[in-house]
């Protein structure tokens, strides 16, 4: 049976050991981080926490909607068995018609030819069972360049707690084009402050040989996953091909291990052909919508 609980009735151990043993396991799912970036979210359960769909919700104008948090590109449905689609269209059924309107990204196990799915891309890169050089090797000869230039430029990389520097230089060179709201960085900052308390957050500032800092990035590390959740440059730092050199650098000290490199997207064509310049794959999810006007 499909149930349908408010945040205040669900069982936190049960809910969050449901999204880490899933197949399909993603940070985003976990309580902690919905409790971050969430207005306020409920949950469908069925049975015993066999299988979960997390909701982040929010009234508008005396409207309940399903919305898409900040900082969340993938929810859905998690199970530790292969998701059907019947299955998937029963939990979807059981969202309360409340809810007037339903959008919400879902994973890339939730791939079902239904109504009102519009597919999206994500980039990922498996680091298991390769050695650095092999991972190298799948780099584009003009990615394995920019990298070359980078450590010609005597770049250096410290890994640091704040995410303060990050967060003021994306605002400064990009934040007005992506029209992120004071309410988003401040999910962001609580993000950032929850995950360190868990130890799922890695944050690294790029400097050049002046110590001028040129850019950096923010990773959410779990057990399956790196995601690249946030990161910045400033104009010195596309020049001195900063980001390659970041990115290169996660790659080569976590060659071997067993994550997957996520990107976290993009459907840009020019932020999709960077990422997959290091041999990133693509891996399709999707985005439901649904107007529920009855």
């Amino acid at each position: 049976m499909i149930r349908y609980l408010t945040r205040s009735q669900v069982d936190f151990s049960k809910y969050d050991n449901c999204v880490l043993d899933s197949i399909n396991s993603r940070v985003y799912g976990y309580s902690w981080y919905l409790d971050a970036v969430c207005d306020t979210w409920d949950v469908l359960v069925l049975d015993d926490y066999d299988a979960v769909m997390p909701l982040p919700r929010r009234v508008k104008y005396g409207i309940n909607y399903i919305y898409q948090a900040p900082w969340i590109q993938q929810l859905g449905l998690f199970s530790d068995k292969k998701i059907e689609s019947k299955l998937f269209e029963d939990f979807i059924q059981k969202i309360p018609k409340k809810f007037k309107l339903i959008d919400m990204m879902l994973n890339s196990s939730n791939h079902f030819s239904i109504n009102r799915m519009e597919p999206r891309d994500n980039f990922v890169l498996p680091l298991e069972n390769s050695s650095y050089q092999v991972l190298l090797k799948g780099y584009s000869k003009g990615r394995k360049s920019s990298v070359k230039q980078a450590q010609k430029f005597g770049l250096k990389i410290k890994k640091t707690i704040s995410a303060d520097s990050i967060i003021e230089l994306f605002r400064e060179n990009k934040g007005e084009d992506l029209q992120k709201s004071a309410q988003d960085y401040l999910a962001l900052q609580r993000l950032v402050n929850q995950g360190q308390l868990l130890g799922e957050i890695l944050i690294y500032e790029v400097f050049n040989s002046n110590d001028k800092l040129l850019g950096g990035a923010i990773f959410l590390k779990d057990k399956y996953r790196i995601t690249n959740l946030f990161s910045a440059l400033n104009n010195l730092g596309r020049e001195k091909q900063a980001m390659s050199f970041l990115i290169d650098f996660i790659i080569k000290h976590h060659a071997g291990q067993p994550f997957v490199l996520d990107f976290e997207g993009s459907m840009i064509t020019k932020i999709a052909s960077f990422y997959k310049s290091f041999g990133a794959i693509k891996e399709t999810y999707f985005q439901y919508k649904k107007w529920q006007l009855i």
